[in-house]
């Protein structure tokens, strides 16, 4: 089930003919279960990675976790000759922003970016989630491995830099690690205004979350059922355009869902045996908190 992690962003990526890619078949038998299940260990081993946990340890806390990351993207990097700009994106939170911020901390994010040959502006990206927490949200010491929540998807993202950075695209990737997210969604935030600053036209986004379970609410197992999790209309609509769809349909219609849709065939096409299930009525937090910044 691991390999359906990056075949969204691949196919996003590449300009697909009638007939299918040899390529994809490469990219995506090249995936490493094990690689993805150590990265998991690994994060989960940090203890915490509570935003507001330590910074200065190397075994503990969020600051460890992320030059751990960091340090696997530039090796990554190293791999593919520096074809990966590898760097931090950051913003201080004062306490107070809201009940969740209980002191001040600086949210940090890792980025990578795999620019495109061709169209080096437009900006694909995939994210997971680097911070975890107990149940208590403002519990910055005690032990929260957060193996599924959200170790899982920061693997997949790690997993899909090493895999994709060995071919080239039109279009760039952006692979990144949030944090802020469990206070408030300040990490997705903070980037949505970096990549405002900076001019970026992004096309598109893949937030891998909690990709690493298997068992479902409901109790059946299944290691080839994956949910995508897309909006049906989008954030930003102005009032003019909602009374258009009110008039004319199209709830599901948005380009999120044409997104989805657009991973559901190329998984069919390409990974038969697994089983993508659309959910257009659920809407993706990036693309809310984007539309706030943006």
């Amino acid at each position: 089930m691991k390999k359906l992690l990056l075949l969204g962003l691949l196919t996003t990526t590449l300009t697909l003919s009638a007939q299918t890619d040899q390529r994809i078949y490469d990219i995506i038998n090249a995936v490493s279960a094990d690689r993805i299940e150590n990265d998991i260990t690994k994060l989960a081993n940090f203890g915490t990675r509570h935003t507001l946990s330590d910074t200065v340890s190397q075994t503990r806390g969020i600051g460890a976790a992320r030059r751990w990351i960091k340090s696997e993207f530039e090796k990554t990097s190293q791999a593919c000759n520096g074809c990966l700009n590898v760097f931090y994106q950051k913003d201080l939170v004062k306490k107070g922003a809201n009940q969740r911020i209980v002191h001040d901390v600086e949210v940090v994010n890792v980025l990578a970016i795999q620019k495109g040959t061709k169209y080096p502006n437009r900006y694909i990206i995939m994210s997971g989630d680097i911070d975890s927490r107990v149940s208590d949200p403002t519990n910055f010491t005690d032990d929260s491995p957060g193996a599924n929540d959200n170790a899982s998807g920061m693997a997949g993202t790690l997993e899909a830099a090493r895999v994709l950075s060995k071919y080239t695209f039109e279009n760039s990737i952006i692979y990144m690690g949030l944090s802020g997210e469990e206070q408030g969604l300040f990490g997705g935030g903070g980037v949505a205004q970096y990549a405002k600053d900076q001019g970026w036209e992004i096309i598109g986004i893949f937030n891998n979350d909690m990709i690493g379970n298997i068992k479902g609410v409901d109790g059946i197992v299944s290691n080839v059922d994956f949910r995508i999790f897309s909006e049906p209309v989008p954030p930003n609509e102005t009032e003019e355009q909602r009374r258009a769809r009110r008039f004319y349909g199209g709830e599901v219609d948005g380009i999120s869902g044409q997104l989805a849709r657009y991973v559901h065939k190329n998984v069919k096409t390409y990974m038969p045996r697994d089983e993508p299930n659309d959910d257009l009525s659920l809407r993706s937090f990036w693309s809310w908190r984007a539309s706030q910044a943006l």
